[in-house]
């Protein structure tokens, strides 16, 4: 499950660095940003639920 996380995390770096790279596409930059943060969100209370933020 933190590996999907993990992995999901880098797809929206890179949707980020894109949205950053083709300056036409600020949208792919706030949609990259949006769900980078709720991704890091979710594995950060799933990483805790299962005790293992120690």
């Amino acid at each position: 499950m933190l590996g999907l996380l993990g992995l999901l995390l880098v797809i929206w770096l890179v949707c980020i660095v894109l949205g950053v790279v083709i300056k036409g596409l600020f949208w792919l930059i706030v949609v990259g940003a949006v769900l980078f943060v709720a991704t890091a969100v979710v594995g950060f209370v799933k990483r805790e639920a299962l005790g293992r933020g120690r």
